[in-house]
């Protein structure tokens, strides 16, 4: 585990990149932002009151002099932050309602990544995902010919190091987002070092079995291949046959997957959640993530149960992430 976070240590080191946390008022929010700044990570900022925050960091001891604070109630440049957002919502909202919406910090801190003023942002500690990705998606929106953000997890035990996607977003995938997912999936990997091979997976090893839901994943095969030929994808496949060899040599012998596959793309949001939970359970995997994909910029979501580590690594993640945007 150590070394997955030594790579992206010497990828976000010195590049000056800036993570918002909305949630500046949150002890674990504060310690971690502390030891990024420390680190020279990454230029944390915080939102929230100024005197609130300040209070607190030296109540556990915190630094906060590489750090910057934003206030909603008091932003020199909340006059140019309102008139973007008037514009990106393209007259849904009124300049009035905009004023009331980003004195909210996650629609605050996500303006401030729209507007360059942050790399990435990283919520959730006190918030719902709904409270983090929805402003993500009304304001930063996925990217040109992304349909949907998605959600992997880097599985990792030991040396292994695995992508499961989608285990956090999608209910439901149909063909195209199920290839969409493949794809940035792959970028993911990338990012973790990882070389993508890249398997969808299904209850069927090519067509051993003939239903909806395995034309549903052969279909998203064709047209992820045909959207990135030179990705090492393939499928559908049964999760034996795309990652033991053996199995691989009866069940899919002509397929450049032969037991080797570290990309994992689930047909559906319950497959993926209950896959990652067994690998993390059973087989005694850390689980790395949610980490969100398909967007224009870096948005990443806290579970509300995390720790100051667990908000240290996302932001390393997110940065890193600013850097592939």
């Amino acid at each position: 585990m150590s070394d997955l976070f030594s790579v992206l240590k010497e990828k976000v080191s010195g590049r000056n990149l800036k993570i918002v946390f909305p949630e500046g008022t949150d002890e674990r929010i504060l310690k971690a932002a502390g030891r990024l700044a420390a680190e020279k990570l990454v230029t944390p900022i915080l939102v929230g009151n100024k005197e609130e925050i300040q209070k607190l960091a030296d109540q556990h001891g915190v630094s906060l002099e590489a750090a910057e604070i934003y206030d909603p109630q008091n932003f020199p440049m909340m006059d140019e932050l309102v008139a973007a957002f008037v514009e990106r919502r393209k007259g849904k909202v009124s300049e009035e309602d905009a004023r009331k919406i980003l004195l909210d910090e996650n629609y605050f801190g996500t303006m401030l990544v729209y507007v360059n003023k942050a790399d990435g942002l990283v919520s959730g500690a006190a918030h719902s995902t709904a409270d983090t990705v929805r402003p993500a998606l009304q304001i930063i929106k996925t990217k040109e010919g992304v349909r949907k953000t998605s959600g992997v997890f880097i599985m990792v035990r030991g040396d292994e190091k695995y992508v499961f996607a989608d285990c956090a977003i999608n209910i439901a995938p149909d063909s195209q987002d199920l290839a969409e997912i493949a794809l940035e999936s792959a970028k993911t990997a990338k990012m973790f070092n990882i070389e993508p091979r890249v398997a969808m997976l299904s209850f069927s090893t090519k067509g051993s079995a003939k239903s909806p839901e395995t034309e549903k994943v052969s279909a998203a095969v064709e047209i992820a291949k045909q959207r990135d030929p030179q990705l090492v994808l393939d499928g559908e496949f049964q999760f034996d046959a795309a990652f033991v060899p053996s199995v691989a040599k009866k069940k899919a012998p002509d397929s450049p997957i032969q037991g080797d596959a570290n990309v994992f793309v689930f047909p559906s949001l319950e497959a993926g959640n209950i896959g990652y939970k067994i690998a993390q359970r059973l087989g005694n995997f850390e689980a790395v993530g949610p980490i969100l994909q398909g967007l224009n910029r870096p948005v990443n979501d806290l579970s509300r149960g995390c720790n100051e580590e667990d908000v240290y690594k996302l932001a390393i993640i997110t940065a890193a992430q600013a850097l592939q945007q």
